[in-house]
């Protein structure tokens, strides 16, 4: 990660956008009050406070991420929240989950396994291997968006860019794409795979939060397209979502926008 900060802004940033989808998405999992769960890939622990919320007083949730630094913001955040009883946070690999068999009603992973350098398969293989029988594995990904309405043209080549489809690329198996992840779950022995989309809409009049939080989501999805579209293309995106042009797209009482998380589970 080049900047630590800058990337734990950007996620804060964004989150007041993600929050509601993610939340209808994890109440859709119908997670036991007072159960043990996993949340693997946390990073700063966003959705974990999300999960540790949904369980309730008597529940816990461990995240785990790679990286220490976000760890260690997690754990700032979970004090912050009132919820350190129910929280803990350690290093570990998702590749190699530091957890013995069984040990958890459920586990997943939300905008990391599907987006990781690895073969999905074993690490949802993983993810089961600690579940309980009968317990519950998902993932939660980001699946699609519509952000820049009257320009579907420009979003198109946005997206058609290698910083549109990461983490996919043109090297990769179809059957790596996180939108075959119901095949993933029937390789990995889990039963029962269900697939359901949750979409956040986007209306005016926005406030200055949701103004802010949707910049930031912009320069996330394709702030780093420049090299890879043309010059008026790139000067037109820059335009439409600079907060000091007088031509940013968010303000129009017209504009509406909307993306996309999808949910897949299975039981073990």
């Amino acid at each position: 990660m080049v900047d630590a900060d800058q990337y734990i802004k950007n996620l804060e940033a964004a989150h007041l956008l993600r929050e509601p989808v993610i939340k209808e998405a994890i109440r859709q999992l119908q997670l036991t009050p007072g159960s043990c769960g996993l949340d693997v890939g946390c990073g700063i622990g966003l959705y974990t406070l999300l999960l540790a919320e949904e369980v309730g007083p008597a529940g816990k949730v461990t995240g785990l991420d790679t990286d220490p630094r976000l760890i260690e913001y997690a754990e700032r955040l979970a004090v912050e929240s009132g919820l350190t009883e129910r929280l803990s946070f350690i290093n570990g690999d998702a590749a190699e989950l530091p957890f013995a068999d069984n040990t958890f009603a459920w586990a997943g992973s939300m905008d990391c396994i599907g987006y990781m350098p690895h073969e999905p398969v074993p690490l949802l293989r993983e993810l089961a291997r600690v579940v309980k029988p009968g317990g519950t594995v998902f993932l939660l990904i980001w699946s699609s968006q519509k952000l820049l309405p009257g320009y579907p043209m420009l979003e198109a080549r946005l997206n058609a860019t290698p910083s549109g489809i990461a983490p996919f690329d043109q090297t990769m198996n179809p059957e790596d794409h996180f939108m075959r992840a119901l095949g993933w779950f029937r390789q990995a022995g889990l039963m029962e795979p269900i697939a359901r989309t949750f979409v956040r809409d986007i209306i005016p009049p926005l406030d200055l939060g949701t103004l802010k939080a949707l910049t930031e989501l912009l320069q996330m999805r394709w702030g780093g397209a420049g090299a890879e579209v043309a010059r008026e293309d790139w000067m037109t995106y820059r335009r439409l979502v600079d907060p000091a042009s007088p031509e940013i797209i968010l303000n129009p009482l017209d504009y509406y926008a909307f993306f996309t998380y999808s949910l897949f589970c299975g039981r073990c």
